[in-house]
């Protein structure tokens, strides 16, 4: 057989099955209206909330630290590659985020990986969302520890998963906010078992972080419950407008997982340019609150802008699911949507289940309300021509 038969024909039945994925190239700075493939577009897909990715006082910063450390970073951060500029970051990380300390990973995904097959293994248990992302998942997987997953937010089912597995230790861990349905997980309950069963409580903050919460800090700042998480993970990449994954805790924790993260250990670290990018985007996000604010006052006003158009759109958060379900119809008004200058991810299995394919609507602060009004108008076309 030759060897490339298997692999061929699993591209051709993804194919048939209107699943193919393929990159799209962007010929500008990501911000609110972007050149796409030579195409102007607005921008409603990008997980930058706070349009920080092109901030002018990022880019500053971000130079002078390249005048003074150039690209690379030479090595593992137990090498060679810890600068006083990854320091200074996960200082801000741990002050913007009220805990005692903080490590920075390379990628959201290797945070999550490297924690829960750190704080996890053989013999323990970790109890998992249904709907938790694909990094955490994976995260579960390596650990080599029992994987339980429970009902979407239920916290009554996670409660009756825990007691079918009386004295055992793990983790119970879940998005904060979800990244295809922008829910935010039922945080009090959650701690509140972890606590009586003895349990690490752990959550992802990639899309909470800069979004929710009266200052952006997140989802224990929505429930004013700062300090409560054992475990608090989160990203650079979205509405910092930077790179990279973090976690932040006790100064037990991050030592522990020091030693102990295997993602953290083997990896060379991120640039110093990175580093200096992210802390000054988070410097940002505490020094001009009202950016947070923006971004919250444009999730209300368009949701209130679909809802008026006939579209269900109901969410806290910059992610707003547009339920379309069939995969090719998704991809169809993703198409429309383009034609008219509206650019909006489709999304379709296998990152959601099969026959709840939708558009994975993302805002800015930087959206306009013109901009949030002619999205309406365009979303209402494109679903009846539909």
């Amino acid at each position: 057989m030759d060897k490339w038969e298997r692999l061929n024909r699993e591209l051709e039945q993804i194919r048939e099955k209107n699943l193919l994925r393929k990159m799209t190239v962007f010929d500008t700075a990501q911000s609110s209206v972007v050149e796409v493939e030579g195409k102007r577009e607005h921008l409603f897909s990008s997980n930058s909330y706070l349009d920080m990715c092109n901030e002018p006082a990022v880019k500053e910063y971000a130079r002078r630290i390249l005048d003074e450390y150039g690209i690379g970073s030479g090595g593992s951060r137990l090498t060679t590659g810890t600068t006083r500029i990854h320091m200074q970051l996960e200082e801000t990380i741990a002050a913007f985020k009220k805990r005692e300390a903080a490590l920075v990973f390379n990628t959201g995904y290797m945070a999550n990986v490297g924690i829960l097959s750190a704080l996890a293994g053989r013999g323990d248990i970790i109890y998992s969302d249904e709907l938790n992302h694909a990094s955490i998942i994976d995260g579960c997987r390596l650990s080599r520890a029992d994987l339980v997953i429970y009902r979407h937010n239920d916290m009554d089912d996670l409660e009756e998963k825990i007691k079918a597995h009386p004295g055992r230790s793990g983790v119970i861990v879940s998005d904060g906010v979800f990244s295809m349905d922008g829910d935010i997980v039922n945080l009090p309950r959650m701690v509140e078992l972890a606590n009586r069963y003895g349990l690490f409580s752990m959550i992802d903050e990639a899309h909470a972080t800069g979004v929710i919460g009266a200052t952006g800090r997140g989802t224990e700042e929505y429930y004013d419950m700062e300090g409560a998480v054992d475990v608090l993970m989160g990203t650079l990449s979205k509405a910092v407008g930077g790179e990279g994954g973090f976690v932040c805790g006790s100064r037990t924790l991050i030592d522990y997982l020091v030693n102990r993260a295997r993602s953290f250990i083997f990896s060379t670290s991120l640039s110093p340019v990175s580093m200096a990018a992210a802390t000054q985007g988070i410097r940002l996000i505490m020094e001009q609150p009202q950016r947070v604010q923006r971004l919250q006052e444009n999730i209300r006003y368009c949701c209130g802008a679909l809802c008026a158009r006939g579209i269900d759109a109901h969410s806290e958060t910059a992610i707003i699911p547009i339920i379309i379900g069939d995969e090719s119809r998704a991809m169809r008004v993703m198409e429309l949507l383009k034609e008219r200058g509206y650019y909006i991810s489709a999304i379709r299995y296998p990152t959601v289940a099969k026959g709840t394919a939708r558009l994975r609507l993302a805002l800015m602060s930087s959206h306009t309300r013109e901009e949030l009004e002619g999205l309406a108008d365009a979303l209402k076309e494109c679903m009846g021509m539909e």
